[in-house]
């Protein structure tokens, strides 16, 4: 057994290696961009697309309008992260009016995959998913919100807000990581979108993550998590397992090892190095699958994203059609 020292030494070590995580997106192939923006005004510039200091409310195509979340004002992004506006909402949306009218963009229609992240990640994350969906049809909007700055209900609101803005879309599908699913599923708390049809959920600890339950109290953890990071947790502070189950089709897709103890010793059973599988497991789900990877880079992983669009195409993961449900638990009346 580890001594109180050793273990807080490991513990330093492991959130280390969060911390190190954060970096993640930036091993993800950035799409190719022009060295000048579409459009150009006295606004405009060159921006990083504020993945941690900033929430999207409104999406049109590829612009969307963010809110900081220090300051509360907004600002316009087009789809390669130039700013062309920035002040109130209202001032942001005119803005947008503006290039509408200008570049001559046609309403929005169709099918749609919105692609939320975990903590300490970005919508980049999705980058390869994000060039094959589209390849098979799909509108695709990467929802980015201030992770590490705020709570799981705070996300939820900016949620909200940005799949409201979807207008002309009619059916949305949602692609979700890690701590993006906790915030999809608060967010059904009080809202739902008659227009998703199905969910994915990609290494979610849908019953609180072991690894929060170990580091939340560390001080390197709680200064790279914020708020939400103790949310994370499997016991009575935590939130995951008291949260809605989604009322649409979905379906759940885990990393793992394949073996007894996974890739992290020091939580139990099967794991990603993050989340474990059984942690990852929620009634009703439409269908369960695991891939042997990383939690950190399930999202590009040729075999995730096969299933994943399988999913969302049929409603199944495998190419049988040959579910692996999670049934609902019996209830007295049935």
């Amino acid at each position: 057994m580890l001594s109180y020292r050793r273990s807080g030494w490991v513990d330093v070590a492991l959130a280390a290696v969060v911390l190190l995580a954060s970096t993640a997106d930036a091993l993800a192939q950035p799409a190719e961009r022009p060295s000048t923006p579409p459009v150009q005004g006295d606004d405009t510039m060159r921006t990083l697309g504020g993945r941690q200091y900033w929430g999207d409310v409104h999406f049109f195509h590829g612009w969307r309008i963010q809110q900081n979340v220090f300051t509360k004002h907004y600002r316009l992004l087009d789809e390669k992260d130039f700013r062309h506006a920035r002040g109130t909402f209202d001032e942001c949306l005119a803005k947008l009016d503006e290039f509408k009218r200008q570049l001559e963009l046609p309403p929005m229609k169709g099918k749609a995959v919105v692609f939320v992240h975990g903590i300490v990640r970005s919508s980049k994350s999705f980058h390869k998913m994000t060039k094959r969906l589209r390849g098979e049809g799909y509108h695709t909007f990467g929802f980015d919100y201030p992770s590490t700055r705020i709570t799981i209900s705070e996300a939820a609101d900016y949620f909200d807000r940005a799949i409201g803005s979807l207008e002309g879309i009619e059916e949305i599908h949602l692609v979700v990581h890690s701590m993006g699913g906790l915030v999809v599923r608060y967010w059904l708390k009080e809202h739902n979108d008659e227009r998703i049809r199905r969910m994915v959920m990609i290494g979610v600890p849908n019953t609180g993550a072991a690894m929060a339950d170990r580091l939340r109290r560390n001080l390197i953890y709680k200064f790279v998590m914020g708020p939400a990071g103790a949310q994370l947790a499997t016991d009575g502070e935590g939130l995951a397992a008291a949260l809605p189950v989604p009322p649409f089709e979905f379906a759940i897709l885990a990393g793992a090892r394949g073996t007894v103890n996974g890739y992290n010793p020091l939580i139990p059973g099967d794991d990603d190095g993050t989340v474990t599988v059984v942690s990852t497991r929620l009634s009703g789900a439409a269908d369960f699958v695991t891939v042997r990877c990383l939690h950190s880079f399930i999202m590009a992983h040729d075999d995730a994203i096969d299933y994943t669009i399988r999913f969302l195409d049929t409603g199944r993961f495998r190419a049988d059609g040959e579910p692996h449900a999670i049934p609902k638990p019996m209830t007295n009346d049935q």
